[in-house]
């Protein structure tokens, strides 16, 4: 009912941008341009997770870009789900395109907790790729949105967490929905999120998904993830990383 609200109150409530408060339109042209402005890069967390795949990030996570993610997660501004799946789609390509392998892209979102997705009434990280499978389907890349990855056991909240307690809190915490792992066989995985901070979550969703599949990393040889947005830091420090 809460997810159903949103939806329709985001048709009939003035509406103002998600980025920087500006009345009568949801986004921006100079906050689209933040967002979608910049050429995805590859990043790597300092330090960095064992088993994190390769990922690429399509902006910094500041200023309009960190206000629309939270817009759309925390304040359930749906309507931003078509930006940001857009960027996540740019993200997406930038690193697949340094790939072979065959088959459509399987996008595997990184599940949020059941609580959190409860509070929020809708998943953020789904809806974002929903948005970019289809951006990438309209681009004439075959591509297609696989949510198999759930929580196997309660985690803490991770805001208060530094990189060690992150790993340790998401150990073996994300497993695969049963007779998943031949449809994951069927294509090139690329997992997903919003956001990447320590990379502890998506390190733990290869490793859940390299078990289902029973064999060889994510994604037919090289593991690969997409994600929204990433620290400055790492974002400028990978501005030139091949």
């Amino acid at each position: 009912m809460r997810g159903w609200w949103r939806e329709i109150s985001g048709l009939v409530l003035p509406v103002s941008c998600g980025g920087c408060g500006l009345p009568r339109v949801e986004l921006c042209e100079e906050c689209r341009a933040e967002l979608h402005g910049g050429v995805p890069r590859r990043v790597r967390p300092v330090p960095e997770p064992a088993g994190l795949p390769v990922v690429h990030a399509a902006a910094p996570y500041e200023n309009a870009v960190r206000a629309l993610l939270l817009a759309h997660k925390e304040r359930g501004a749906l309507g931003l789900a078509g930006a940001l799946g857009r960027a996540l789609a740019a993200a997406v390509r930038a690193g697949t395109g340094r790939t072979g392998g065959t088959g459509p892209l399987l996008l595997v979102p990184v599940p949020s907790a059941r609580r959190a997705v409860a509070a929020r009434g809708h998943d953020p990280t789904r809806r974002i790729a929903l948005a970019a499978a289809g951006e990438l389907r309209r681009c004439g890349v075959p591509a297609r949105v696989v949510p198999v990855l759930r929580q196997r056991r309660a985690v803490a909240d991770q805001a208060g967490l530094d990189a060690c307690r992150r790993r340790e809190n998401l150990a073996g915490a994300l497993g695969v929905v049963a007779g998943s792992g031949r449809l994951l066989a069927d294509g090139r995985v690329v997992l997903v999120d919003d956001l990447l901070t320590t990379g502890a979550s998506l390190a733990e969703a290869a490793r859940a998904v390299d078990e289902a599949r029973g064999h060889g990393p994510v994604g037919h040889g090289t593991g690969q993830a997409a994600v929204v947005a990433v620290s400055p830091s790492a974002f400028e420090i990978n501005r030139n990383c091949p």
